[in-house]
């Protein structure tokens, strides 16, 4: 559910402003009114800079952390530095890992003239010299080995010194301005060789390791430090753009500001302001309003919320998703992991980590305990168990017309998308009535009415269920009944003509709508039935490629298969069973039920 806001206005003579903007930080209950964007402000967007920095070279120190290769020890505590002398820090490790990157860059240039050099091996550049002092020019040659001709050896007295994949490298010796004409490469040589080259790399990775250190031991010494400086900036850019947000009126003596609280914390601000004199009066909130958005759900919905947020928030005046996509999500998917035992190993193993993991991650473990319990659950019915057809086995012969084969599952698919597509039609049925009034919701509901009604009636027979004709007529009688108001009523306050033609072209668009979204939900049987096909054949690869084997490396090896193979196959159902479940609710159900979105959170002005 939405929880409640109230919308506050404020003034306070300038000189008790910064007294006031305290109290309201102490409190931590007030989102402030954006006036004006944040972007405008230059001191903002100072703060906002130096904090990406900061956050910048804590995501490196904290890598260096984790991959230390050492047992994580804890960090020693921060110390209380001011943001100038952070900002020293951060520039200090920034330095250190732009002459890190340098170094790196040069081991590699340096690696490559070493590798290059081993083709020709070790020489001395100081005898080359001496030769060309005494009149002889040395000349480094490089062709394909069909292109050597052995004449280069009389003529130019060619010596080859090594042949590299079908290359051949070699030199020649000649007088001194001798024209050399072979058709082969002049490779560009290092100006060292190869001694120096392998000692100047040795030193170089002595410097790259003590940056190593250096970057390691800044990083356990003052992570936490920087963490605690851009908290102190975060809380620094909140006050400051408070200060931003407000009016200033009477010639700057005044200060005006807006904010919102939830209806449970009206009581604790306005008693603390009162104590302390301040001025203050409730306001009632007009259309167009940007009301921040809190989001207060059960045990079971709260696990939801990240789908919501990853949609968008809902605008204040709509209703919260989460609860009303919840038990559907589960449901997609379940109907698209498709297999009992894949869900079993979900369930057990997020039950077993949840124990150990970081307190923030277990909300994400519980909800894959509900997924996994739902997929288990569904696999029970449709008698998939890692890939095993429990249909096929003699034990469960007994009950095997109990389970949903391809048909049934074809089939419901269908009908849970139908019923998925009433439903949202019947929210943004209810959401019109709360935003518009009765009038306004009557078409909507109508065509809720109409849609439902001729499903029972042709729809039912379909899957073999006939229903005495007084309900049949009963069935037509509400389907005339929320056709009228559909045709003749979508437009309140129009001529009867306007409406009727409006509701002739919404028919078109609805009945074609509705028979594309409803294939939609095929996906959901389609999806289930490929893991359970992939994990059949895993388990018809590794009976059938395993069977000359004895039976202990039979067993080894269909193990290995079995593992890798039902590996793969959790990986893609998990991929696929998030995905295309998230899809059905953004698109078609969000489409169905009008959902807007767009709400912006609430975030009280408080100290981090």
């Amino acid at each position: 559910m939405i929880v409640k806001m109230q919308k506050y206005a404020f003034m306070v003579y300038h000189k008790e402003y910064d007294a006031f903007l305290s109290t309201l930080r102490e409190l931590g209950v007030v989102h402030v009114k954006e006036t004006k964007p944040a972007a405008t402000d230059a001191g903002l967007q100072e703060i906002a800079a130096d904090r990406k920095r900061i956050r910048s070279a804590m995501h490196s120190l904290n890598r260096i952390n984790e991959g230390s290769g050492q047992s994580p020890q804890p960090l020693p505590p921060e110390r209380r530095i001011d943001r100038e002398e952070g900002m020293r820090l951060v520039k200090s490790v920034e330095e250190l890992q732009e002459k890190q990157l340098q170094l790196q860059a040069e081991h590699q240039s340096l690696s490559k003239e070493i590798a290059y050099m081993e083709i020709w091996g070790d020489f001395s550049y100081e005898r080359l010299n001496r030769l060309k002092q005494a009149g002889y020019t040395v000349t480094f040659f490089a062709c394909s080995s069909s292109k050597y001709d052995p004449r280069w050896e009389e003529e130019y007295h060619a010596i080859p010194i090594n042949h590299f994949q079908s290359a051949t490298y070699f030199i020649t010796i000649t007088k001194e301005g001798t024209v050399i004409d072979i058709d082969a490469d002049r490779p560009r040589m290092p100006d060292r060789g190869l001694s120096r080259l392998l000692t100047q790399r040795d030193c170089l990775l002595e410097n790259i390791a003590q940056l190593d250190r250096q970057l390691q031991q800044l990083a356990a010494a003052d992570y936490n430090t920087l963490a605690e400086v851009d908290r102190q900036l975060q809380n620094d850019f909140n006050l400051a753009n408070v200060i931003v947000q407000t009016d200033r009126q009477a010639d700057d003596k005044l200060m005006f500001l807006e904010g919102w609280t939830t209806e449970e914390h009206t009581a604790a601000l306005e008693e603390a302001l009162d104590r302390q004199g301040y001025f203050f009066c409730r306001q009632a909130i007009e259309e167009g309003d940007q009301v921040p958005v809190k989001l207060k759900n059960g045990r079971f919905s709260r696990l939801y919320e990240p789908l919501t947020r990853m949609y968008s928030l809902p605008h204040y005046t709509e209703l919260d998703p989460t609860p009303l996509l919840a038990p559907f999500f589960m449901l997609f998917f379940g109907l698209c992991f498709g297999d009992g035992g894949y869900g079993l190993l979900m369930l057990l193993a997020c039950t077993l980590l949840k124990r150990k993991v970081n307190a923030d991650y277990r909300p994400y473990l519980s909800l894959f305990q509900w997924l996994g319990g739902m997929t288990l659950t569904v696999g029970a019915l449709t008698g998939s168990f890692f890939g095993i057809s429990l249909i096929d086995v003699e034990a469960f012969k007994s009950v095997k017309d109990y389970f949903l084969d391809s048909n049934n599952l074809m089939t419901l698919a269908i009908v849970i998308g139908l019923i998925h597509i009433i439903f949202g039609k019947a929210v943004a049925a209810y959401k019109t009535k709360r935003q518009k009034g009765l009038k306004h919701s009557l078409a909507p509901f109508g065509w809720v009415f109409t849609i439902t009604a001729l499903i029972v009636v042709y729809g039912l027979p379909v899957m073999d269920v006939h229903l005495p004709q007084p309900v049949v007529y009963t069935c037509y009688g509400v389907a005339v009944a929320g056709l009228l108001p559909a045709l003749f009523y979508n437009a309140p306050g129009k001529s009867i003509f306007l409406n009727f033609g409006s509701g002739l072209w919404y028919t078109y668009n609805m009945a074609s709508g509705l028979l594309g979204d409803t294939l939609s939900y095929i996906r959901l049987f389609a999806i289930g039935l490929t893991g359970s096909i992939l994990g059949g054949v895993f388990n018809s690869l590794a009976m059938e490629m395993t069977s000359g084997l004895s039976i202990v490396p039979r067993l080894v090896a269909m193990l290995l298969i079995l593992l890798v193979g039902h590996s793969i196959n959790f990986a893609l159902c998990t991929i696929s069973s998030l995905v295309h479940p998230l899809r059905l609710i953004f698109v078609e159900y969000f489409k169905n039920s009008e959902y807007e979105g767009g709400g912006k959170e609430y975030l009280p002005f408080r100290k981090i």
